[in-house]
């Protein structure tokens, strides 16, 4: 019964949180962002795919091709617009922490990594991402 009230508990105050926002924004794999208006919405996990439902309609989304899912008040990411589109210096790290180097943009690091997890950063704004 205390698990059972316990969880409850959790779930009404990440609902409260969550009240706050006006979207729910999902990132895939390849950095393409999608955004949904938070109103009636519903989350269904069906095979491999997530369907998202809400009052615009229903989309499925690939389950493996999800790379993060977050609120929003505007339907973007601004802060991940910022190191992923602007024309800004970034440093790169492993996940570990250690700096792998200090690059223009985005576009110039990406053509010196290999495949893997790396952690960006411009200064203001950190975020992963994943070279495939």
């Amino acid at each position: 019964m205390k698990k059972l009230l316990f969880a409850m508990a959790v779930c009404c105050a990440v609902m409260v949180q969550a009240a706050a926002y006006s979207y729910l924004v999902f990132t895939n794999t390849g950095g393409t962002t999608t955004g949904f208006n938070v109103s009636n919405l519903t989350l269904t996990v069906n095979g491999s795919n997530l369907q998202v439902t809400n009052d615009e309609g229903t989309v499925n989304l690939v389950l493996t091709d999800l790379a993060s899912m977050q609120f929003s008040n505007d339907g973007s990411l601004e802060g991940i617009g910022n190191i992923l589109e602007a024309d800004k210096p970034i440093d790169i790290y492993t996940p570990l922490g250690a700096k792998m180097g200090h690059f223009n943009n985005l576009m110039e690091a990406v053509g010196s990594l290999d495949k893997g997890l790396y952690v960006i950063s411009n200064g203001s704004v950190t975020q992963k991402i994943v070279i495939q």
